[in-house]
């Protein structure tokens, strides 16, 4: 017995040390690929000297000769923090995943393939400006000068991520910064997804019921839409969706995770310092690390500084000693669905308003990783890309001998929009901040401008010219044959809604409606948000004049005015009813939980229970209300509909007639309907976090979810790579924590404010910015994600272009010398 004992010891310690050897060796070809930021480098591209200086948060400060010396040191900065993002974004973005990844891509790139992104990419290149092209380029440059360094010396390639996948990498291409931007538009994109919505629903309810599920935003709406089924009378009524999960590859979000944002501005006269005022805080998926990278330009124009994405040599949301921009997405329809009607006799043509015309083709092959290649026919009717039914549930709303085709301005060859970013860096005035954004075609965005003394809100983007008798107003596919269902051009940017200098001094955007103007004017049916801009109205109107804490103090508030405003409807026959119930029981556990929510005022605190409670009760009262109905359908809507559940409650317009369950014989009313989906509540929190509903946390459920897009599934290495924070806020708060809706963790915070900046022009110097997680994409580096933290107090870090105070707490400074 004791020599067995010794045996096995002795074989435990061997795999114990072999294991210890393993991770140690790991660590160390991992490790390789931290840069030394305090390094110097003979480079080629360069006219003159270039430095890097990376304050204490690891922002970089780039100074140089010229401007395109700059832009050299920012494309050899991003690459040496981010090249595995980087060249994760080309390849989504050219269609190029499979490669790596296999089968489990190749419907992502297939789509990306068919809309020919990286194509039209290409394309553009030529119309941008000179000065354009030249930063372009000399980004370009820049990386390739580290992918260089990379090849010549023993950096771990570059990223660890390139030890367990292919480690060439391609030379940039000025195509490829422009090709990101695209992406970027496919991701921020909604109103594909909700014509096929709104289609699906169309053919599963009455309009009337149509209304109530998918309402419009507050104010004066649009007239009754024809019947999806009239336009086309074979449509399939009930066609199963694709039920597959979403990648978290795919650039393609969920209709609620399209695209969010917050901005607003105060003018001098609103402005306790005299000096205007600008916050900003863009709001996308979460990931680690994060798509905004912190950086400082000192151009010839002046120093700028603010966020970048990894790829795009721009700052696109920040400021300049005279400038302040931000960004929110404006919603702007800009894409449309067409039903294109296959000739019966010729699968290659379609029908036009001059006949059938044959179709635009082109062979594409995807290599996959593990597989046979998949080649694709891509093919283009006159009104834009051929999609496949697969993609975008589009077959279960596309009749038999009809495809599905899409025009979308983000597709236009010659896009000037990095252009119009470009000089948007460079101008001086709110003034010349408008008229740089003439250009910009896609995605489109609302941007807020402050200078010294003036604030403005212009949308930017390209608005499509539609038909004033265009057949569902762009709110549902229509015939793509008939000419009054086709795009006619665009519209002049005068059009665009532009507000400079309002009386009250405060102008802001939280995705919420911009303005109410008859179609084809009307920029959108579909909004973004109805429910932050009235806590945000609140906020601005309750002081005379504002600061710097004041805007930062809204950025971070976390009250819902939805909660506020649907728990006394929904409740209104529960509270303080009842006869006492005895401990235990289901009754008393309700009256426990009705007896918090009626003394809480709506805060969704993490360290709370009321939030937690009041989440579930309502995701369960919509489940309840929905399921019935919509079927398989009501997985479409994962996220509550506020103005669906008023009007219920309300019965606005016979709504009310959702609390009724249809297959029962009984008529069931909307009481019954808010204590069983209380019950419903109670019992799934018990299940999940147990009976004491005192000791629930909001926090607990509601986690940030900053994951690797790659090792974010992979066990082990996901402790690594994931970063994950309790935070606070919510689906319809200032603070935007949107959950994911989905099981099992429904409320897990998967999309909010990676970015926060507030800028002070009555004092510059005292402006400030945040990140959600860190400015390296290295796991193993301490900048991977030490800015996570501040990010989830609600703290920022110093936005100075002064450079001394950068050297004063440099983590490194970079030096670039010609070759």
């Amino acid at each position: 017995m004791a020599l067995l004992f010794r045996w096995l010891l002795r074989i435990f310690s061997g795999l114990l040390f072999l294991g210890l050897a393993a991770l140690a060796i790991a660590y160390w070809f991992a490790a390789r690929s931290l840069p030394d930021y305090d390094a110097s480098f003979r480079v080629e591209g360069v006219e003159g000297p270039v430095e890097i200086v990376r304050d204490n948060a690891n922002v970089p400060h780039v100074f140089g000769e010229t401007d395109a010396d700059v832009f050299y040191g920012l494309g050899f900065a991003q690459a040496q923090d981010r090249l595995w993002q980087m060249t994760m974004l080309r390849r989504t973005a050219q269609g190029r995943l499979s490669e790596l990844f296999g089968q489990r891509t190749v419907a992502i790139d297939s789509l990306v393939r068919r809309l020919d992104l990286y194509n039209a990419a290409v394309r553009s290149v030529e119309d941008q400006t000179p000065e354009a092209r030249a930063a372009l380029q000399a980004y370009a440059d820049g990386v390739n000068a580290w992918l260089e360094q990379v090849n010549a010396g023993a950096r771990g390639r570059g990223a660890p991520e390139f030890w367990l996948f292919s480690p060439q990498i391609a030379p940039w291409q000025p195509a490829d910064s422009l090709a990101i931007i695209k992406l970027m538009g496919l991701q921020l994109s909604s109103h594909v997804r909700s014509e096929v919505l709104r289609a699906r629903t169309s053919l599963a309810l009455p309009d009337a019921r149509v209304r109530d599920i998918l309402p419009d935003a507050p104010g004066n709406g649009i007239t009754a839409l024809p019947d999806y089924a009239a336009l086309f009378p074979d449509a399939p009524r009930y066609a199963k969706a694709d039920d597959a999960p979403r990648d978290s590859l795919s650039p393609v979000m969920p209709r609620s995770l399209a695209g969010a944002s917050n901005a607003w501005a105060a003018a001098p006269s609103r402005a306790a310092a005299g000096g205007t005022l600008l916050a900003n805080d863009p709001h996308l998926g979460f990931t680690a690390p994060s798509i905004w990278y912190l950086a400082r330009l000192e151009l010839d124009s002046g120093g700028v500084i603010g966020a970048t994405i990894p790829g795009v040599p721009t700052i696109l949301l920040g400021r300049s000693a005279e400038l302040g921009w931000g960004l929110t997405s404006s919603y702007l329809d800009d894409q449309d669905l067409h039903i294109e009607k296959v000739n019966p006799d010729n699968s290659e043509e379609v029908l036009t308003p001059e006949g059938y015309k044959p179709l635009e083709t082109r062979t594409s092959i995807i290599e996959v990783a593990g597989a046979e290649p998949v080649t694709l026919t891509l093919r283009w009717s006159e009104n834009g890309p051929i999609l496949p039914g697969s993609q975008y549930d589009l077959g279960t709303v596309t009749p038999p001998g009809h495809v599905a085709s899409l025009s979308w301005t983000v597709l236009t060859a010659n896009d000037t929009s990095y252009s119009a970013a470009f000089d948007l860096m460079r101008a001086k005035s709110v003034e010349e901040g408008i008229a740089a954004s003439e250009t910009f075609i896609g995605p489109s965005q609302n941007l807020t401008l402050a200078d010294g003394e003036s604030i403005a809100l212009k949308m930017i983007g390209a608005m499509p010219r539609r038909a004033d008798e265009h057949q569902s107003k762009g709110r549902m596919p229509t015939p793509g044959w008939l000419s009054r269902n086709r795009w006619q051009g665009r519209l002049p940017y005068a059009s665009n809604p532009e507000f400079v200098d309002p009386t009250g001094g405060i102008l802001g955007n939280t995705n919420n409606k911009l303005l109410d103007r008859p179609f084809p004017l009307h920029v959108s049916f579909n909004w973004g948000d109805t429910q932050r801009i009235q806590r945000w109205r609140r906020l601005m109107q309750n002081r005379e004049v504002h600061t710097r804490e004041s805007f930062i103090e809204a950025q971070l508030d976390t009250v819902s005015p939805t909660a506020r405003s649907l728990l006394p409807l929904i409740a209104a026959d529960l509270w303080f009813t009842g006869e006492a119930a005895p401990d235990g029981t289901p009754a008393r556990q309700r009256q426990r939980a009705l007896s918090l929510l009626a003394e809480w005022n709506g805060e969704m605190n993490e360290h709370l229970p009321e939030p937690l409670i009041y989440a579930t009760w309502l995701r369960m009262l919509q489940e309840r209300l929905i399921r019935d109905d919509l079927g398989p359908l009501a997985d479409e809507f994962a996220h509550v509909e506020p103005l669906f559940i008023e009007r219920v409650f309300r019965d606005t317009g016979g709504a009310s007639a959702w609390c009724d369950v249809v297959q029962s014989a009984r008529t069931e009313t909307c009481e019954e309907m808010a204590r069983l989906s209380l019950d419903d509540a109670l019992i799934w929190l018990e299940e999940n976090y147990g009976r004491a509903l005192e000791s629930l946390r909001w926090g607990d459920a509601h986690q940030a979810t900053h994951d690797h897009q790659v090792l974010g599934d992979t066990p082990i290495l996901k402790w690594f790579v994931n970063i994950r924070q309790s935070t606070s806020g919510g689906d319809f708060t200032l603070q935007r924590g949107m959950t994911a809706g989905t099981e099992p963790e429904p409320f897990n915070n998967v999309h909010g404010a990676g970015y926060r900046g507030v800028y002070d022009f009555a004092d510059p110097e005292s402006s400030v910015f945040i990140t959600a997680t860190g400015q390296s994409g290295h796991p193993l580096s301490s900048h991977y994600d030490d800015l996570g933290e501040l990010w989830r107090r609600g703290e920022y870090i110093p936005m100075s272009l002064d450079p001394e105070l950068a050297r004063a707490g440099a983590v490194g400074i970079t030096h670039l010398r010609p070759r």
